[in-house]
């Protein structure tokens, strides 16, 4: 394990002491003589960084992107698993499998219809373009992960609820969302983590004034090069937000993992 763990956390650390280090110093040496010479190291990137108007907006951007998407994907996919599991409606069997069959669909596929349907709704280059279309992909396995842990509820649960009055919107509000909460923490991992790191459908669907973190950080690759001074403390930032959320939804995900595995 700590082999592993070594393996996992020197490319990490590197980042780190890259971004704590002046251009020159990346230029003339490895990260790792910073361990000897730490004297070298400070934050003048980090204060640079966040003096960039462009990279700041671009990590506000980032935001503003994946919670919204991350909550509309969250709500829209409990309300649709709860429904597919638990209530009766004509076709829905046939519509769930639609659902799954969405699964297969590349996102690669959608890039370009989507792009033209959103210039004529005016949608093209914009924030809210960018959240449609990750909530429109993003839905499908949602959907189908959190039907099939609402579907593992014991029936006995709700059909006492049901006995005791509470409504449809009652029982899916007070005891199947406690429940699914596991499921649901996990999906939100899931979801927000790959609309965070994203870089191609933003790539394609926002414009400077909407592009995200990875799209920033990769415009300037395209125009300075080896940018170190800027990159590494670009993309250390970047990175330190997702590890913020897996680590406070940890528990929560870890039960979600486990979930079914044991009777």
């Amino acid at each position: 394990m700590v082999v592993v763990g070594l393996v996992w956390i020197t490319p990490l650390a590197g980042l780190l002491l890259s971004s704590l280090r002046s251009a020159q110093d990346n230029a003339g040496s490895g990260w790792w003589t910073a361990l000897a010479g730490p004297g070298q190291l400070s934050f003048d990137n980090y204060t640079e960084l966040l003096g960039n108007a462009g990279i700041t907006q671009a990590f506000w951007n980032t935001v503003l992107i994946s919670v919204p998407t991350t909550a509309l994907v969250i709500v829209l996919a409990a309300l649709a698993g709860y429904a597919f599991a638990w209530l009766e409606f004509p076709g829905r069997d046939w519509i769930f499998l639609l659902v799954v069959a969405l699964l297969v669909v590349p996102v690669q596929v959608g890039l370009l219809p989507v792009a033209k349907l959103f210039g004529q709704l005016g949608l093209f280059g914009t924030i809210p373009g960018v959240v449609l279309f990750h909530v429109a992909y993003g839905l499908p396995f949602a959907v189908f992960l959190l039907r099939n842990y609402f579907a593992d509820i014991p029936r006995e649960m709700l059909e006492a609820a049901r006995m005791d009055g509470g409504s449809e919107w009652r029982i899916f509000t007070r005891l199947v969302l406690p429940v699914g909460r596991p499921a649901i923490a996990s999906l939100a991992i899931f979801q927000f983590l790959w609309v965070w790191n994203d870089m191609l459908v933003a790539l394609l669907f926002a414009d400077s004034s909407s592009q995200p973190l990875t799209v920033a950080l990769q415009s300037q690759v395209r125009q300075f090069g080896s940018n170190i001074d800027v990159l590494a403390p670009g993309a250390f930032l970047s990175l330190v937000v997702p590890v913020v959320v897996f680590f406070a939804f940890q528990r929560h995900f870890v039960q979600g993992v486990m979930a079914g595995s044991v009777k």
